[in-house]
């Protein structure tokens, strides 16, 4: 592992993709506007504040789990400054803002069969969090963090994968109407470690999630998947960070989203970095969207950056298209409403990804919400 320091700031321009600011203290900072590059596709004027920083909380997510042998949790675990710092304003401000940290632990050597769920409940209020999920060596585990109900919440989720250990971290955005959330998701890898990280987004007015991954040793494998669906006037906003630092070390991306609706939103922009000692890279990311209706807009940026031509392969790609008539049309003439056909068409366009993240408790619930919704929009 590197040094952690709580301030890493530097006065100098960016020659790649890296961050420019590392800090806890949100004051570090300066206050984003829409003129910045990494809000430039962020309706700021809908973020209730949360991007400065420094909103006061007015309340607390409520926060479940279901116990699982081989698991320890602790809802409130003291907080430390020994700890990396963040590459986001917000993420800082929430970390400056709470008490303590809700930590779970998945011990050395442990094969967990059950799926764990962490239930993070929002009840209408400003709040903060920091989920520490630390997967020691060797272990093997899929977590689901669920966020639900109505919030103006910031959080943070530190993923931390030692050597060896193999884990699956889904997480569900499927908020009430009128939230937004702001989120940092930080995965550190070990030797010969993997993680799958999902993201789901579905419900919420503004969610906006960063995940980013750090190797710390070769043979680390990092394949982030994610699912979104905007209806009328959502917008969701998935910006990634993928830093190869160290030699013989694998990436895979694939995000899928849909809209349908006025004034739908979707963006996604994919940073991956493969610095001049990462020989032996293996990397692609892609983006595919869906516009069901007129009205929405989807904004899609893959980025990638080769410091080195020591590697196995890396590539990226981008289609966004409108829902096709020829399609819906041949669908119609044979006996398919049109409602249905539009269902057939979104279900074939996700299935393919739903069997990538294979959690069924979150594939079985990602169908019956898009189904709802879908309906409704009829």
């Amino acid at each position: 592992m590197s040094a952690v320091t709580e301030h890493e700031v530097s006065l100098v321009p960016p020659t790649d993709h890296s961050p420019v600011i590392r800090s806890l203290d949100p004051s570090d900072f300066p206050t984003p506007t829409s003129r910045d590059e990494e809000f430039r596709f962020t309706p700021m004027n809908r973020l209730k504040d949360l991007q400065t920083g420094a909103v006061v909380a007015t309340g607390a997510m409520g926060i479940a789990i279901n116990k699982v042998a081989g698991v320890e949790f602790a809802e409130k675990s003291p907080k430390s400054t020994a700890r990396r710092g963040f590459t986001d304003k917000a993420a800082a401000g929430a970390w400056s803002l709470i008490d303590d940290v809700s930590t779970l632990t998945v011990k050395a050597n442990q094969s967990i069969a059950e799926t764990v769920v962490v239930s993070l409940v929002g009840s209408n209020a400003v709040s903060y969090g920091q989920l520490d999920i630390n997967v020691e060596s060797f272990a093997n585990a899929v977590i689901i963090v669920d966020h639900i109900g109505s919030a103006t919440y910031a959080g943070n989720i530190d993923i931390n994968v030692a050597d060896g250990a193999h884990v699956t971290v889904v997480s569900m955005q499927d908020w009430d109407t009128g939230t937004v959330h702001l989120g940092h998701h930080r995965i550190t890898l070990g030797r010969d470690a993997y993680v799958k990280h999902v993201s789901v987004t579905l419900g919420g007015d503004v969610v906006r999630i960063l995940p980013s991954v750090e190797y710390t040793a070769p043979g680390g494998v990092a394949e982030l998947v994610g699912l979104y669906f905007a209806g009328t006037k959502q917008h969701t906003e998935h910006r990634l960070f993928v830093d190869h630092s160290v030699p013989h070390c694998r990436s895979n991306v694939v995000y899928k989203g849909a809209l349908d609706g006025v004034d739908a939103h979707t963006v996604w922009v994919g940073d991956v970095l493969i610095r001049a000692n990462a020989i032996g890279t293996d990397t692609y990311e892609i983006n595919r969207n869906l516009v069901l209706s007129p009205g929405g807009r989807a904004d899609s940026v893959p980025n990638l950056e080769i410091e080195t031509g020591e590697i196995v392969g890396a590539g990226h790609a981008s289609t966004t298209g409108r829902f096709d008539d020829e399609q819906l049309f041949y669908l119609q003439s044979r006996g398919i409403s049109e409602d249905e056909a539009r269902r057939l068409v979104l279900r074939g366009f996700f299935e393919d990804l739903l069997l990538q993240i294979g959690v069924p408790e979150i594939n079985d619930r990602v169908r019956d919400s898009i189904e709802e919704r879908l309906a409704a929009a009829v």
